[in-house]
C-alpha cells in the first residue's frame, strides 16, 4: 500500500472536490454584498454609517478570531473535523437573516457567519495546502480563492436580482438554506482528512531547523512582527481586507447616493469580486514563476488606483471600471499571500503560521469598517474612500521595502561548475576547507553515507540553506552522483553560496574509495 503523493494532478478528484466546497463558503458571504447595507438603511432606519457598518466589524472580528483557532485546531483535531464544524455553526444564519426584528438580530447572524467562515474557508486553504506540496502552491491558492470569490460575486449578484424584484427579505436569503445544506452534505460525507500529506511533506523536509518545533506564541510573534516576510504578508493581508471591507460597507451606499438602481447596485457589488475570483486563476499560477514580492506590492497599488476610480467617477461604467482595477489588484494579492506564508513556514506549524495570518487578515474587515463609518460620518464617503486608498499605497510600500522574495528559482549551472572528484573532497573535509551535503531522504542516509556529510534532504534544502556557512567549498553528494546532487548544487548558487560542486559518483564511489583504502 502506498502512502499519500503530494501533487494537484496526484489528488485531482479531493482538490476538486475542496474547490467546490469553498465556492459554498464563498456563497454565503455573498448573499448580503449587496444587500445588507440597504436593509439597514430601510428596514432597520440607521443612519449613521458607522451603525450600519457594525455587522462587517461583527463580521470581521469573528472570523479573524476564528482563524487563528482553526489552524491550531486543525493541526492538534485534523482539518475534516474543523471544516464539518463550521458548517454546522452557519446552519441558523439565513434564518436569521430572513426573519431579523432588529438590527441586533442581524448582528448575531454575522457573528456566526464570521466564526462560520472562520473554520470553513481556513481548513479548505489547509487542506488544498496539504495537497498540493511546494511546486503549484501558488497555482492551487489561486484555484481556491477563485472559487471563493466568484461564489461572492455569483451570489451578491443573485440576491441583488431577487431583492430588485421580490424585496429585500425574506426571498433573497433562501439562497443561503441551499449553500449550507449542500456545503455540509459534501464536508460530512465526501472530503476526506489531508493530515497525513502533512506527515507525506515533513518528511520530505527532513528535520526541522536546531531551535525546533517552535511554540504557538512564537509562530504569532514570527508571522506577525520579527519575520521581515511573514510580518510584511500579515500586514498586507490586514490592509487588503481593510480595503474590501470599506468597498462591502460602502459601496453600496455611494452607488445609491449616485442613484443607481437596487439591480445596479447588485451588478456593482458582483464585478469586483467576479474579477477577482477569475483572475486568481491567472496571478496564483504566475506567482509560482515569477515571484512573491513583487505581485503583492504592485497588486496593492492596482487597488489603491481603483478606489480612486471609484471615488472620482459619476456613473455606471465608471464605477465598473474602478470596480474591475479593485478585483485585478486583489487577485494578484490574495493568492500569492498564502502561497507565500506556505514558502517560509515548515510543514510542521505552517496551519498555526496560516491561522496566525488570516488573524491579521480578517481583523481588516472591521478595522476597515470602523476606519470607513467613522471617517464618513465625520467628512462624507468621498473623504473616508480616499484614507483607505492612501493606506493601501501605503502597504504596498512596506513590502516593496521590506520583504525579500520567497520564491526560489532554479537558474542552469554555473559554467565550469563540474563534480569534485571524491579522493579531492576527501582532502578538503579532513581540512576543514568544505562541507559535505547529502540531499538523500533520512532513510537513505542512515543506509550508508560519507564521512562527516550532513543530511538535508533536496526537497527541505531552501528552507534549511541558512545552516550552512558561507566562504567554504560545499559538496552536495546522492547516492550514484548526478540528478539530486547536481539540482541542489544549482539551487544552493542561486540562494547566494559562491562554491558549490556535486560528488562524482556520489555516494558509491566515495564508500568504494575507502574500500581501496585509498
Amino acid at each position: 500500500m502506498t502512502g499519500p503523493r503530494l501533487g494537484l494532478r496526484e489528488n485531482l478528484a479531493q482538490f476538486s472536490l475542496l474547490v467546490l466546497v469553498n465556492a459554498f463558503v464563498g456563497a454565503m458571504v455573498g448573499m448580503e454584498r449587496a444587500i445588507l447595507p440597504p436593509i439597514a438603511e430601510l428596514d432597520f432606519h440607521l443612519a449613521a454609517r458607522t451603525a450600519v457598518l457594525s455587522f462587517i466589524v461583527v463580521f470581521g472580528v469573528t472570523k479573524a478570531l476564528t482563524n487563528y483557532l482553526a489552524g491550531r485546531l486543525s493541526d492538534r483535531y485534523g482539518r475534516k473535523h474543523v471544516l464539518v464544524a463550521g458548517w454546522i455553526v452557519a446552519v441558523p444564519v439565513p434564518f436569521l437573516l430572513m426573519w431579523a426584528p432588529t438590527w441586533s438580530w442581524v448582528l448575531a447572524a454575522n457573528a456566526l457567519l464570521g466564526v462560520s467562515q472562520g473554520l470553513t474557508w481556513s481548513t479548505t486553504v489547509i487542506m488544498k495546502i496539504d495537497l498540493a506540496g511546494a511546486k503549484d502552491r501558488g497555482l492551487a491558492m489561486g484555484l481556491n480563492e477563485f472559487a471563493g470569490y466568484f461564489a461572492v460575486a455569483g451570489s451578491a449578484l443573485a440576491t441583488g436580482f431577487i431583492a430588485a424584484r421580490y424585496g429585500l427579505r425574506p426571498e433573497p436569503f433562501y439562497l443561503g438554506v441551499a449553500f449550507v445544506a449542500a456545503g455540509l452534505f459534501l464536508s460530512a460525507v465526501m472530503v476526506k482528512e489531508t493530515r497525513h500529506h502533512v506527515e507525506a511533506e515533513s518528511r520530505l523536509h527532513g528535520d526541522l531547523p536546531p531551535d525546533g518545533q517552535p511554540t504557538q506564541r512564537e509562530i504569532f510573534r514570527r508571522t506577525s512582527f520579527t519575520d521581515r516576510n511573514l510580518s510584511s504578508v500579515s500586514q498586507a493581508g490586514l490592509v487588503n481586507n481593510l480595503n474590501d471591507g470599506m468597498a462591502w460597507g460602502l459601496f453600496p451606499l455611494f452607488f445609491v447616493a449616485a442613484q443607481m438602481s437596487l439591480e445596479q447596485v447588485g451588478i456593482l457589488a458582483a464585478i469586483y469580486p467576479a474579477t477577482w475570483g477569475i483572475a486568481q486563476l491567472a496571478t496564483g499560477a504566475w506567482s509560482d514563476r515569477v515571484g512573491r514580492k513583487w505581485l503583492i506590492a504592485w497588486g496593492m497599488w492596482v487597488q489603491a488606483a481603483g478606489i480612486g476610480v471609484v471615488i472620482v467617477s459619476q456613473g455606471f461604467a465608471g464605477f465598473a471600471a474602478g470596480a474591475v482595477l479593485l478585483g485585478v489588484g486583489t487577485a494578484m494579492v490574495y493568492p500569492t499571500l498564502l502561497a507565500a506564508i506556505g514558502d517560509v513556514a515548515h510543514p510542521t506549524w505552517r496551519a498555526s503560521s496560516v491561522g496566525v495570518y488570516r488573524l491579521w487578515r480578517d481583523l481588516g474587515y472591521a478595522v476597515g469598517a470602523l476606519l470607513a463609518g467613522i471617517a464618513a460620518d465625520a467628512f462624507g464617503l468621498p473623504v473616508a474612500m480616499w484614507i483607505i486608498a492612501a493606506l493601501t499605497l501605503g502597504s504596498g510600500l512596506v513590502v516593496a521595502l521590506r520583504m525579500s522574495e520567497t520564491l526560489h528559482r532554479r537558474p542552469p549551472a554555473a559554467p565550469g561548475a563540474g563534480c569534485i572528484e571524491p579522493v579531492d573532497c576527501e582532502a578538503m573535509a579532513a581540512t576543514g576547507r568544505a562541507v559535505i551535503v547529502d540531499v538523500r531522504s533520512p532513510v537513505e542516509f542512515a543506509a550508508g553515507h560519507v564521512t562527516g556529510a550532513w543530511n538535508i534532504p533536496l526537497e527541505a534544502l531552501e528552507t534549511r540553506a541558512a545552516e550552512l556557512p558561507q566562504g567554504l567549498q560545499i559538496v552536495t553528494v546522492c547516492g550514484k552522483g548526478g540528478g539530486r546532487s547536481e539540482r541542489a548544487a544549482e539551487l544552493l548558487r542561486s540562494l547566494g553560496f559562491a562554491s558549490v560542486r556535486p560528488l562524482c559518483g556520489g555516494t558509491a564511489a566515495w564508500l568504494e574509495l575507502v574500500e581501496r583504502g585509498a
